[in-house]
């Protein structure tokens, strides 16, 4: 199974984002084929935060907006949400002490923890500071 982390779904939203109709394109084909996809949960809340803050994109994205673009997604019925089960607080030490997780990388460490946690075999994201952490096999998916 893969994962998205937020930057897919951002770019996804905002038409000024690099790769957002690559990312849009990504998105259509997951939430609509028969292979399975996940989300890790904070990335949907951050998600929220991202598009919706005026301080990242003026103008930000409306509420109702982001939240629709959220109830699409989650009615897909290939994706699994990725959420703290039993054994999480070994995971989330692990990927914060091997991974040096300290200040802002304490939230990727969190989602780090999800996806191994979830046997994730492949984490699609922009973002280079996942291959920081022991078990996630952060792939970018534009280039």
């Amino acid at each position: 199974m893969i994962a998205l982390d937020t930057n897919i779904l951002v770019y996804a939203r905002r038409e000024e984002t690099p790769h957002h109709q690559a990312a849009r394109a990504l998105i259509e084909e997951l939430s609509e084929g028969e292979r399975p996809w996940a989300l890790p949960w904070p990335c949907v809340y951050e998600y929220l935060r991202v598009v919706t803050h005026p301080r990242v994109f003026d103008p930000p994205t409306e509420l109702g907006v982001a939240v629709e673009d959220l109830l699409s997604l989650l009615a897909s019925p290939s994706l699994t949400l990725l959420g703290e089960g039993p054994a999480h607080l070994g995971h989330l030490k692990n990927a914060v002490l091997t991974g040096q997780a300290a200040g802002n990388l304490a939230h990727d460490a969190h989602i780090a923890a999800l996806v191994v946690e979830h046997g994730v075999e492949e984490l699609l994201t922009a973002d280079r500071d996942f291959a920081r952490f022991h078990g996630v096999h952060p792939r970018n998916p534009f280039g």
